[in-house]
């Protein structure tokens, strides 16, 4: 678990080492504000045979972090540190669509603000690439932007049905596991938005540690009928995503949807991407509120049948054929 920080020597620390890219182009220091004082306590849970104890709400860096300005993106990240969510989620295609040329990507975000306490927070970043030469060089790039010398969780990015396992194991696999062997990754996954069959197979053929799943009442992909019990079985640490996108405030309240994904048996935590410090506080409180016992089976299935029409690319834009994880659409 995250040890205490103080406020005011959390926030010096950073300042020390938060240089930023301005859009000038320019390297300036920021100043802090105060971020809210902390009034409930961030649900911890443990993530499968890893052992590691993540906070239930996950910071999620792919495109709607990049949406928030310089002098906001600051904030939010130390508002998260300080309510407690210990969990911080990027990856290398996250860094190639920005706002502007000049916008700070977000692994250069996250090592403004987590390199002064980087042995208090856990970093997770992913293999884009499925050839096993490129991985290395690949992450190296990923460790220089997040000023660090090792990542918490590796993960294969965006599993689909274009993979194959067999090959997989051979290739990227092979070379993920010596990366961990060595240290420099503590633990190895993959992520998957766009086939639950072929994630289940990467969890019954290969030994993973962790598994980053979509799950949301419209039960699109079937991520929690088909892979989350083949993690279980292996007691891979499951994490959530797309809980929200798409959904929140249009079909269904963010307490509903977060609620939904955090009672599904077996996953530890979910990632969430925020645009405004509101946003960020809002889902903050919603997990410092939960309780697994607010969701009974009745209330589930029926929150699914309301959502069951949005399922697909009309209602849910990574759902589409032509979506880029990560990629800012202005």
């Amino acid at each position: 678990m995250m040890k205490s920080i103080s406020r005011r020597k959390f926030i010096g620390d950073s300042v020390k080492g938060a240089a930023v890219v301005t859009t000038a182009g320019a390297l300036t220091s920021f100043s802090m504000v105060p971020a809210m004082d902390r009034k409930g306590r961030m649900p911890m849970r443990i993530l499968g045979k890893t052992g590691l104890e993540v906070s239930t709400l996950a910071f999620g860096g792919g495109s709607q972090f990049q949406k928030n300005e310089n002098g906001m993106w600051e904030k939010m990240l130390v508002e998260a540190v300080e309510s407690g969510v210990n969990l911080f989620d990027t990856s290398p295609n996250y860094s190639d669509f920005k706002m502007s040329k000049d916008a700070v990507g977000p692994d250069e975000r996250f090592a403004a603000i987590l390199s002064p306490i980087r042995d208090r927070v856990l970093i997770s970043t992913k293999v884009e690439t499925r050839n096993p030469k490129e991985v290395r060089a690949e992450l190296d790039a990923s460790l220089s932007r997040l000023n660090t010398d090792y990542i918490d969780i590796l993960m294969v990015h965006a599993l689909d049905d274009r993979d194959n396992i067999d090959e997989i194991e051979k290739g990227i696999y092979k070379e993920m596991q010596a990366i961990k062997k060595a240290g420099i990754a503590r633990f190895i996954g993959f992520s998957s938005m766009a086939s639950a069959q072929r994630s289940k197979e990467m969890l019954e053929k290969l030994d993973v540690d962790v598994a980053l799943l979509a799950f949301n009442p419209t039960q699109f992909g079937n991520y929690a009928e088909i892979a989350l019990p083949a993690a279980m079985k292996q007691n891979t640490g499951v994490l959530g995503m797309k809980v929200m996108r798409d959904l929140a405030g249009e079909v269904a309240t963010p307490r509903e949807l977060y609620n939904y994904a955090l009672s599904l048996k077996g996953v530890s935590s979910v990632i969430v991407g925020h645009i405004g410090n509101k946003q960020l506080k809002e889902n903050i409180r919603l997990a410092q509120e939960f309780e697994a016992t607010e969701i009974n089976p009745f209330d589930q299935q029926a929150l699914e049948a309301r959502l069951a029409p949005y399922a697909g690319p009309h209602q849910l834009c990574w759902a589409r054929p032509d979506y880029t994880d990560g990629l800012v659409r202005v």
